[in-house]
């Protein structure tokens, strides 16, 4: 009944009205866009023939991307105004060829004390990437470590660079990863494989990543980017709900029994229904023509 109850809070949040006037400005307030300049850590733009892919990169490169708070805060702000922009359908991260990010910004933690990081859930701020409604891609070259292995787990697909590496070195700190590390490595690559990461601070290949399940695609490093940006280009071509719709239906699924996994997605399948993109698509099938979708 629980899951029931969720399936169906979803169908609302996604369902549209099968009026053609509907769209989803009615659904978004308009984006406010920041432009570049505003941000001191991250470079934002549109990428794309069509400027429908969000790309960010992480610009600290004296300290190989170290995840500051301002970092990640900028970061929070430039997700949360590609989520509303109704032209993006996608969104890229990267780092610099070097590092994707090197890790958290250990200077700036050292001197915390337990209390304050209690108090003030230190790090929760960093999941608000993980709750974007929209796709987002992990362009991942050089290394990728501690919070930056993180961070790019928390994106739903991961490219790699050919030279790329991934670790969990907080146990040479003396404390543990605190933002996923022991949770979506364990998820992603299995108990053993991802004990063997946090218990010795290895580095994995991006060709080990691959082999393991973290990375869905290894290119060369000068093509990554371009790469993340097609596969991004081709998801921002699709209807934007059937993608949020995908997107949570498989992210529950993460997180549920198979059965109740195969309700939940049924369900939201069902609601697809109520979609005019749903209606279009099929149509446009059976018309033996490219589909024209609204976002409605």
């Amino acid at each position: 009944m629980a899951c029931f109850r969720t399936s169906a809070r979803l169908c609302r949040q996604f369902l549209f009205s099968n009026s053609p006037k509907t769209n989803l400005s009615a659904v978004y307030s308009p984006p406010r866009w920041m432009s570049t300049g505003k941000y001191e850590y991250i470079i934002v733009e549109k990428k794309g023939e069509k400027n429908n892919v969000g790309f960010i990169q992480l610009n600290r490169p004296k300290a190989l991307n170290a995840l500051c708070a301002g970092l990640m805060s900028e970061l929070d702000q430039a997700v949360k105004s590609f989520e509303t922009d109704n032209d993006v359908g996608c969104i890229v991260l990267t780092g610099s060829e070097r590092a994707f990010a090197a890790g958290a910004d250990i200077k700036e933690m050292q001197t915390k004390e337990f209390s304050e990081v209690w108090r003030g859930n230190f790090l929760s701020e960093w999941d608000s990437l993980s709750r974007c409604s929209k796709p987002v891609i992990a362009a991942v070259n050089g290394f990728a470590l501690g919070g930056g292995c993180e961070v790019a787990m928390m994106c739903d697909i991961i490219y790699a660079g050919d030279k790329a590496q991934f670790g969990q070195p907080e146990i040479t700190l003396g404390t543990i990863p605190g933002a996923g590390g022991t949770q979506r490595l364990c998820k992603a690559v299995g108990k053993s494989k991802a004990m063997e990461m946090v218990l010795t601070a290895n580095r994995i290949t991006a060709e080990e990543a691959e082999k393991a399940g973290l990375v869905s695609k290894v290119v060369p490093a000068v093509d990554l980017v371009n790469e993340a940006i097609k596969t991004a280009e081709k998801i921002s071509s699709f209807s934007k709900i059937a993608a949020a719709m995908c997107k949570e239906a498989v992210n529950a699924g993460y997180e549920m029994s198979l059965k109740e996994g195969l309700h939940f997605e049924k369900r939201l399948f069902h609601a697809s229904f109520a979609s005019n993109d749903r209606r279009e698509g099929m149509t446009a099938f059976a018309e033996k023509r490219p589909p024209q979708f609204t976002d409605s």
